[in-house]
């Protein structure tokens, strides 16, 4: 399996080979020079596994170069129970991503287990192993520089505190973050975890991170690797759960034909777990629909309402009730849109030249956008006043708590819910780190983890720097080899 630039200017390399960086040379992303098919077959013969044997199965597909026997015992260790048994007392956590029911026809997929209690331990959890893994092989080091605009940030630092040779530069918006957000990341006292709140917003960390990647000769010199989304391990990681999901929810329904489609309904900003549904759906998996649900940050839906590209300025990026969508400069969309135009990496890089350069892209006069549809994509948006009805909603029909991002899928999933189609909305997160937004819509506080009732009071431990690619870059250096 090889790999190639969105760009369509870097040369093709493994899977190992890109796993510990982030941008392609060109400034592109990665993806498989062609995706590896499961047929009905062998869905049907993945149908009973375990979530172990299920991400071996289609890792083994996304990095052949690693020797099975290694990357068999690399899932083994990722995914346990002791890992993801949190916040859940009711959940089947041999699943690792229960299936919970709402009613005939509608689910919430739990993928908030984990140990920073967010859908992005997922693959977090993987990625900070087959770090560690890669880099003992190669006898390196690496400096790892990620941005968050709130749960990426923690889920990196969790799964990679005290890995050898590993060092996290974490970036996150100095007010864009929930208070239990920040004290999950920056109350860590791991000698190897650095975080830097920039003083703007998700996007302008986002935008350092990227300068710095492009920058190839600081990147090279100081061993600088990637944990966002950009890094295609954390995409492939992600599509494991969509196989999980769709074998529980056709297990469930007795009355499924084989093969019957479902839609997922996804929370989305960066467009990285929605991305890793298309993956999902590119390998084989009958994915009829994938539901892109944002909050007033509404980029994502515009294009797929208009077929207009256009990220906002940050100025003009709201700050919301559900703080990790808020996002403008969707880094993973490019993914998409290399697929959309039939992997044309001249063509995107042309469409980026203008991104890049503040400006915006309209694929209808070319024709493209005329092609969305067969790609299953639809969307929608929602408000703080709609994530509090959702929340009401939810607790009084379901009995169930969900947090303010789940709360937008669940809304835009229930708006494009159809007859006849299950529909599985993707847990983004568990209530408790969202607890103001909790108490306005129900009146009560979520309940904690145990052992997290107090996070905010501890100690914490944080750098405060202007949104300057240049000063992070010093920092970065001063402390690449502590």
């Amino acid at each position: 399996m090889k790999y190639l630039s969105t760009r369509g200017q870097a040369p093709k390399q493994s899977f190992l080979q890109i796993l510990l960086g982030g941008l392609a040379p060109d400034g592109g992303l990665y993806l498989p020079e062609s995706y590896p098919q499961f047929s009905a077959v062998e869905l049907e013969f993945m149908r009973d596994m375990d979530y172990r044997q299920l991400a071996f199965t289609i890792l083994s597909r996304l990095a052949d170069d690693i020797e099975p026997d290694d990357l068999k015992a690399l899932c083994d260790k990722t995914y346990t129970t002791e890992a993801y048994c949190h916040g859940r007392p009711d959940s089947d956590f041999s699943q690792i991503t229960p299936l919970r029911k709402l009613e005939d026809g509608v689910f919430i997929l739990e993928l908030s287990n984990g140990p920073t209690l967010a859908f992005k331990d997922m693959a977090m959890q993987l990625l900070g192993n087959l770090f560690e893994h890669a880099l003992e092989q190669a006898g390196q080091d690496i400096n790892i520089l990620g941005a968050t605009s709130g749960d990426t940030g923690s889920a990196a630092e969790y799964a990679m505190r005290g890995k050898h040779n590993v060092r996290v530069f974490m970036l996150s918006p100095e007010h864009g973050m929930t208070r239990f957000q920040q004290a999950q990341m920056y109350s860590l006292q791991d000698a190897n975890i650095f975080n830097i709140a920039i003083k703007g917003v998700f996007d302008e960390c986002q935008d350092i991170v990227k300068a710095v990647s492009n920058d190839h000769a600081f990147k090279a010199k100081y061993r600088i690797g990637a944990v966002n989304s950009i890094n295609w391990a954390r995409v492939a990681a992600q599509v494991i759960y969509y196989f999980k999901a769709y074998f529980a929810v056709t297990n469930l329904a007795v009355a499924m034909e084989a093969g019957q489609p479902v839609d997922f309904s996804v929370p989305s900003g960066n467009f990285g777990n929605v991305c890793a549904g298309h993956i999902a759906r590119m390998l084989g998996l009958p994915i009829r629909r994938l539901i892109v649900a944002t909050n007033e940050n509404d980029v994502l839906d515009e294009f797929f309402r208009t077929g207009v590209y256009r990220p906002r300025k940050s100025a003009e990026t709201l700050h919301t009730s559900s703080p990790s969508m808020d996002i403008s400069k969707a880094s993973n969309f490019e993914r998409f849109i290399f697929d959309l135009a039939g992997r044309d990496g001249a063509r995107v890089a042309e469409l980026w030249r203008a991104v890049d350069a503040g400006d915006s892209f309209d694929l209808k006069p070319s024709g493209l956008f005329d092609d969305v549809s067969a790609f299953g994509f639809i969307s929608g948006t929602s408000s703080h006043a709609d994530r509090l009805a959702t929340i009401r909603m939810a607790w009084e029909k379901y009995a169930t708590v969900i947090d303010t991002h789940t709360a937008d899928g669940l809304k835009v999933g229930l708006e494009h819910r159809e007859a006849g189609v299950p529909l599985v909305c993707l847990e983004t997160a568990l209530p408790a780190k969202f607890e103001d937004t909790i108490v306005e819509a129900l009146g009560r506080k979520p309940e904690r983890p145990a052992g997290l009732e107090n996070i905010e009071s501890l100690p914490q431990r944080v750098e405060v720097m202007a949104a300057d690619a240049a000063a992070v870059m010093a920092f970065v250096a001063r402390h690449a080899n502590d």
